[in-house]
């Protein structure tokens, strides 16, 4: 029997219900009897308009497969959290049946389950039970006195082996994301919907990236799909992204290979990142966050510009303040080079007209700068990461996107992309933003022949990434945890917001870490837990609750998510 911790402040067992009423229908085998069962209730705590109980059955006989137990209340007291039981309440009736983990009958032939529940008034013992439509002799042990206030930290009941710490906090989360394509086509609007919808089958992306072409005329490509991501979406934000200035603006007269930004026409380009923001927003887009510029630091045969960290610092400091309803981000370098962002940080007034710092992963982790960014945590500037994109899985074409349950597309996916969210979160980043949301190699297909994929359906990669993206909501902020020797394999991060506490766990092993008890800060209400694997896609697990703790089996190589509900 698998089993959660029980809290005193959490334990609504029978305590002050017992079975006054007597309709209990539970199946039993021929021959099996409930005439000699047992019942034993006790309210393990009390306190002002609430209490926590335990109900211990006796005497059921080992033929008994499945059960059920109803009593009354005549108080107005309300069931609420359970734990090795499904328990319903139709009026006073109160109803608590086996549920799949429970329902073996130990050799003595007991079952033990709690529940916590509120109370008016008073609240009285049952003193009435049935057991699959038969009465059952019960008996109840004295109420403990309530306390004032009610407590909210479950005592311990037993060593937990993932133990979150709600006290020490990070970072306050802005999302997780993905890019439109910068130069094709917009997404659908069902394209959208199912990047940005929290859904089933929904990825529940919390940032879009978007082009900021040199074109105005190519401005209204994206305001469909960016529209609709403001609007389907749960507090989506944008990002725009500029590659170039126009041609005659820059010293090579070219969109492409690069070039600087000539100075005497600093104050046009600003105007123009200002004029495209005003556009969008005039079509009922906001654009949250525009950067400056796309890899200031690489200069490519496409659409490019060159900066230096001090250029830029000059360009934020002076023309920074005519972009407005927007925050502008620097510098988006290819490996987040500190060489690009520290001289705006090192400014008063540039730092004052910057909102966000950027960068790339490419490099960033060899480099040595996956890892706080103190200068820019000293500033109080989030750090996000905009860019990365990795689809070596194939080895140069092979037709293996399409497949779900692919090896090397889940290794690549586990190992590489879900590790380093994992890396910038723990690195105190803000945000973490992949590259095309839709392609073969990607979170939807793009319906290429070539690769197999269906365009506009989730890949195993999409259902990964939303393992963060979907539970981890802007506005969370990340919080400690402590874990045991029994979880070490498991790579943790845990988040609060919204009156839930969200741990997305990692197990990159090749063993499961079975019944690993998870201890949230206070007692919960619910328990969630979706997991995603080589052969499954955020697909719903068991989870036993018990006051403060939750009991989940975390599947070898493997990224899952448990959600408490506070």
């Amino acid at each position: 029997m698998r089993r959660s911790r029980v809290t005193n402040a959490a334990l609504v067992s029978a305590g002050a219900v017992l079975l006054a009423s007597a309709a209990v229908a539970v199946a039993m085998p021929a021959g099996a009897a409930a005439a000699g069962c047992s019942v034993k209730y006790s309210v393990s705590s009390q306190w002002q308009g609430g209490f926590g109980a335990n109900v211990t059955i006796t005497n059921l006989g080992d033929a008994v497969t499945s059960w059920t137990l109803t009593w009354n209340y005549n108080a107005g007291q309300t069931v609420t959290q359970a734990w090795n039981t499904t328990l319903t309440q139709s009026g006073t009736t109160v109803t608590a049946r086996n549920v799949s983990y429970n329902g073996a009958i130990a050799t003595n032939g007991t079952v033990s389950f709690g529940f916590n529940g509120s109370w008016t008034g008073s609240n009285p013992d049952p003193t009435i039970f049935a057991l699959n439509g038969v009465g059952c002799t019960g008996g109840t042990e004295p109420t403990p006195p309530p306390t004032d206030p009610p407590p909210t930290t479950p005592p311990p009941n037993g060593p937990a082996d993932i133990t979150v710490n709600s006290a020490t906090r990070y970072q306050t989360v802005d999302g997780f994301g993905a890019a439109q394509s910068i130069w094709g086509s917009a997404w659908s609007t069902t394209d959208t919907q199912t990047l940005v919808g929290m859904g089933a089958n929904q990825l529940g992306l919390s940032i879009v990236r978007t082009g900021l072409s040199p074109e105005s005329s190519e401005w209204a490509t994206h305001v469909n799909s960016l529209k609709t991501a403001k609007s389907y979406g749960s507090n989506v934000k944008i990002l725009a992204s500029p590659w170039t200035a126009p041609a005659a603006w820059k010293t090579n007269n070219s969109r492409v290979n690069g070039g600087k930004l000539r100075t005497d026409y600093y104050d046009d380009y600003a105007n123009h990142l200002n004029s495209y923001v005003q556009y969008m927003r005039g079509q009922g887009v906001p654009i949250d966050v525009t950067s400056v510029q796309n890899e200031p630091d690489w200069h490519p045969d496409y659409d490019s510009m060159d900066w230096s960290g001090t250029e830029l610092r000059t360009f934020v400091r002076d023309q920074g303040t005519k972009v407005q309803n927007t925050k502008l981000m620097v510098a988006e370098a290819v490996n987040l080079n500190y060489n690009f962002t520290d001289p705006t940080l090192n400014d008063s007034t540039a730092r004052n007209n910057i909102g966000y710092v950027g960068g790339h992963l490419y490099g960033t982790e060899e480099s040595g700068r996956l890892r706080p960014y103190s200068l820019a945590e000293q500033h109080n500037k989030p750090v996000w990461m905009t860019e990365w994109n990795l689809h070596a899985a194939d080895g140069g074409g092979s037709n293996i996107w399409g497949n779900p349950a692919n090896a090397a597309v889940w290794n690549e996916t586990l190992d590489d992309i879900m590790r380093t969210v994992h890396k910038s979160m723990e690195a105190n980043w803000n945000a973490y933003i992949w590259w095309y949301g839709k392609r073969y190699y990607s979170f939807i297909g793009d319906g290429e022949s070539a690769f197999g994929t269906v365009a506009g359906a989730p890949l195993k990669r999409g259902y990964a990434f939303s393992q963060y993206a979907k539970y981890v909501r802007p506005g969370y902020q990340r919080v400690a945890l402590t874990k045991s020797s029994k979880a070490s394999p498991l790579e943790v991060t845990a988040y609060q917001g919204d009156g839930k506490v969200t741990l997305v766990i990692l197990n990159r092993s090749n063993s499961a870490v079975n019944n690993a008890v998870i201890q949230a800060p206070q007692n919960v209400s619910r328990a969630e837990h979706y997991l995603t694997s080589q052969n499954a896609n955020a697909a719903s697990q068991p989870t036993s609750v018990n006051g403060g703790q939750a009991t989940i089996n975390v599947g070898a190589r493997s990224i899952s998510t448990l959600v408490f509900t506070l």
